[in-house]
């Protein structure tokens, strides 16, 4: 290497923690991100004592014997999380010296994982009721081809197993698409108030079906924002619908609307929906897991009432493109309470 360009100088400019290894396996460089990965004190350390996790060393070992690269895994814990890093072993030339530099591919690995469970809890959404239709077809092939009482029994519950499976495949592509939309900021200005009259006159056939009472408490002048009609829309609906549903019948479903000169939530003016219901409420431990993507607090009842556990979860998004907040409370035996925060000003 040219003498008037240092290893120490080639390390200490690259943009992610890197060290050099001499061939008689001594660190004899490391940059300032090196050294708060590593807890690196002084040059002139053995590696091993250094890197410690086999499988760097491993490379490290490889590169000094011959090998022009290799790579390796190195696994960190930084301020309470766990971070994974690719370790890029190379040869410097003639020279004997191993260069490492260390990537982290946290977010990546982590995406990987959330594409896996992903694609796990699709399955596991759709496996279900396609076992029971699969099985109920065969029975009513078989031994309830003529009973009458089964067949409209059966037939009734595959109805019900096949709105599921519809429901849910609206909602993942709902939830594609809002994700695709998410970094894109709405530009026309609607009027909130009016939206969310129109979401309670869809959904009062739905609350007189499960014997709730709506009450909602909505100005009568426009309330005007920069957002997303259909989406907004999609947001009440999906609140409204959910206390509906758990409410319990003969309980009320309260709905307002309030404008603030200041959200202390948005830190600037916005307006507050508030969605409260009188039912059975959630325990604490699950609020703040309620907007995963097939999270359930209550598997079972949700399943029973038709949920898909994703549409929290669209609601999510489509308040991070609205830059707004949901804030959820409950209290177990007296109801839960979904609050939206949504900007009036830029």
């Amino acid at each position: 290497m040219n003498a008037s360009l240092p290893v120490s100088d080639v390390i200490a400019a690259m943009p992610m923690p890197a060290l050099a290894i001499s061939s008689d396996e001594r660190v004899i460089a490391f940059n300032t991100d090196a050294q708060r990965l590593l807890e690196i004190q002084v040059k002139g350390d053995h590696f091993i004592t250094v890197l410690r996790q086999p499988s760097v060393v491993e490379a490290v070992e490889a590169c000094l014997t011959g090998t022009p690269q290799a790579t390796a895994t190195y696994l960190a814990r930084e301020s309470g999380n766990d971070v994974t890093y690719t370790v890029s072993v190379s040869q410097v030339g003639e020279t004997g010296i191993a260069l490492l530099t260390f990537q982290d591919i946290t977010m990546v690995t982590a995406a990987g994982q959330m594409r896996r469970d992903f694609v796990a809890n699709v399955s596991h959404e759709l496996r279900t009721p396609l076992t029971a239709l699969m099985g109920f077809i065969e029975t009513l092939q078989g031994p309830a081809r003529d009973d009458a009482p089964t067949r409209n029994r059966f037939l009734g519950i595959m109805q019900t197993e096949t709105e599921r499976m519809n429901r849910l495949v609206g909602d993942l592509l709902s939830l594609s698409r809002v994700e695709v939309d998410e970094r894109v900021r709405p530009t026309t200005q609607v009027d909130v108030a009016g939206i969310l009259a129109s979401t309670l006159r869809t959904l009062a056939p739905v609350a007189a079906q499960a014997d709730v009472i709506l009450l909602p408490d909505i100005p009568d002048t426009p309330v005007m924002l920069i957002a997303d009609m259909d989406q907004l829309m999609q947001v009440f609906t999906n609140l409204i619908e959910n206390a509906i549903k758990y409410g319990g019948q003969g309980k009320h479903v309260f709905v307002t609307l309030t404008e603030h000169d200041r959200v202390s939530a948005l830190r600037c003016a916005g307006v507050e929906v508030n969605v409260r219901d009188e039912g059975a409420g959630i325990e604490n431990r699950h609020l703040p897991r309620l907007t995963e993507r097939f999270y359930r607090a209550d598997s079972h009842r949700s399943r029973e009432v038709g949920g898909t556990g994703l549409g929290l979860a669209i609601v999510k998004h489509i308040l991070n493109r609205h830059r707004g907040r949901l804030k959820i409370s409950s209290k177990v035996g007296e109801g839960s309470e979904f609050k939206v925060f949504l900007r009036t000003t830029e």
